[in-house]
């Protein structure tokens, strides 16, 4: 493809060299860098594109875009612009001929629930004869494809590549969760969303934003940059009405808008609502009618998925019954609530929650089910926002009956200091410290301990387990490894919680 063309309706402050020359990739590794290439110098957050640019010519770049002023290079193109990030956003989008013009795409911020609300609304899809991809946190799939996924939304050259293999593949629909460091990083620029859908906003991710206003403004500009850009045909935009952040969103969109939640006057709106061990029980009411909706997934915070995807599903004009033939098809997403299977009369659940608030719901959503004890194994990731591990600790001690405070990710962080600051937050409920479980007897019903290897907490943890309890792991959900120093190693709690399971009922049967 022409250069010209490339960066055609893209505003340039300088270029040096020609721009009637082939390109024939685009890259922003240098590693990567090809004859004919263009590579984009972006800055990451531990290297910067910048000081690559001379390794990327070595290899064949001939176009090389640049933030940066850069020295005019004999027989290389070197566009200066303002944003790199948003220009490889539009250079690729264009390179691989505007591929998400050619879908329904699906585009879920929030800071909880966006896993499960492109699961279920993936199950709708499907219930209606689509062929649908999905791009999030736990991986990039679509009909006879799954790939890992290494951040929940890819860079702009990476989606854009990943559109264009979905529509070679024949997918019509796309789900996928939109970060807000993908927002904030231009990465879903001059992409084309029929709806963007906004979940909640609770704390998160400060240790990037700065501030919860930032993150706000972050999370928003996908309702009043991205799809304010777009004028036919006209996105919708779903919110949750229930949420403080979401009301304030509204005020935002000029376009078409559904509001969901359990408030009166939102457009979807759910009453007789039951929650038990058997799932969510609900009637909603839609602009087309009534539905009612059996899901097998848990807790109250499902509810909030359920009316979200029926919202999307609804303003992409879905039938209700093929809307609730999907929900109730999906029994599982995984590590959101995830059982591990029990026969020993108490329950596992593995569960990805990781903010104060989605902790807070998941305890909630058990406390409702009537569990005799809820014992509480969890942690905090290491090199992140630090406010939120006391507010953590709190929402556990304030929910839980016992808790086990362990690592989760520690990172380059001291787990014993990450563990201290959500003690902090413990210590405020007035919880006391045992050295084990053991210590605190079998008929202890407060209180709660410090293990610092994960593998031992959840081991403990199911240990003490009885009847009629559940052992609530939360953190990690989905994922299958820890993050130690600078090594990434196995780790699944899903496999640790069974091998644990399966050694109590050897010892029992002993």
């Amino acid at each position: 493809m022409l250069l010209e063309h490339l960066i055609q309706d893209f505003a340039t402050l300088q270029v040096h060299g020609r721009l009637q020359r082939q390109v024939r990739a685009l890259t922003y590794h240098s590693g990567q860098a090809s004859e004919e290439s263009l590579f984009v110098a972006i800055k990451g957050t531990q290297s910067d594109g910048h000081e690559f640019v001379h390794q990327a010519i070595d290899r064949g770049a001939q176009t090389i875009v640049v933030e940066k002023p850069q020295e005019p290079i004999s027989g290389i193109t070197v566009i200066r612009v303002a944003n790199s990030r948003a220009a490889l956003a539009h250079i690729a989008s264009r390179f691989y001929g505007f591929p998400s013009h050619k879908l329904t795409v699906v585009g879920i911020t929030g800071t909880n629930g966006k896993t499960t609300t492109a699961y279920l609304l993936e199950s709708i899809l499907q219930a209606c004869g689509h062929r649908v991809g999905v791009i999030g946190t736990v991986n990039i799939r679509y009909p006879g494809h799954v790939q890992p996924a290494p951040v929940t939304t890819p860079e702009s050259l990476d989606l854009q590549q990943t559109f264009k293999q979905m529509v070679d593949a024949g997918v019509t629909h796309v789900v996928m969760e939109v970060s807000s460091h993908g927002l904030d990083m231009h990465r879903v620029d001059c992409t084309r969303f029929a709806v963007g859908l906004f979940t909640n906003l609770s704390q998160d991710h400060l240790d990037y934003h700065g501030s919860m206003e930032n993150y706000f403004a972050a999370k928003s500009r996908l309702f009043s940059h991205i799809l304010q850009t777009q004028v036919e045909p006209p996105p919708l935009a779903v919110i949750n009405w229930d949420d403080r952040w979401g009301q304030q969103l509204c005020s935002q969109v000029n376009g078409p808008l559904l509001r969901y939640g359990l408030a009166a006057d939102a457009e979807i709106r759910a009453d007789k609502v039951q929650c038990d061990s058997s799932g969510v029980k609900a009637l909603l009411h839609t602009p087309k009618g009534q539905l009612e909706v059996h899901s097998a997934m848990i807790g109250r915070l499902n509810l909030y998925n359920l009316l979200a995807a029926t919202s999307v599903a609804v303003g992409l004009g879905m039938p209700l019954e093929a809307i609730r033939n999907g929900e109730q098809s999906l029994v599982r997403v995984p590590g959101r609530l995830e059982a591990v299977p029990s026969d020993l009369g108490f329950q596992v659940v593995v569960d990805y929650a990781h903010t104060p608030d989605a902790l807070q719901k998941a305890l909630d959503s058990l406390r409702e089910l009537e569990f005799r004890k809820i014992i509480c194994v969890f942690g905090c990731g290491g090199d992140r926002d630090r406010s939120k591990r006391p507010l953590m600790g709190e929402a556990a001690a304030q929910r839980a009956d016992l808790l086990v405070i362990t690592s989760d990710n520690p990172r380059s962080e001291v787990p014993d200091t990450i563990m201290a600051d959500i003690e902090a937050g413990v210590r405020t409920q007035g919880l006391p410290l045992f050295s084990s479980l053991a210590q605190c007897g079998d008929n202890c019903r407060r209180g709660y301990t410090l293990v610092v290897d994960r593998s031992e907490a959840i081991r403990v943890a199911i240990e003490h387990a009885q009847e009629g309890d559940v052992v609530y792991i939360g953190g990690k959900g989905h994922e299958n490894y820890q993050i130690l120093g600078n090594k990434r190693i196995d780790f699944d709690d899903r496999l640790v919680a069974a091998q644990a399971l399966e050694e109590r009922k050897k010892k029992e049967a002993s």
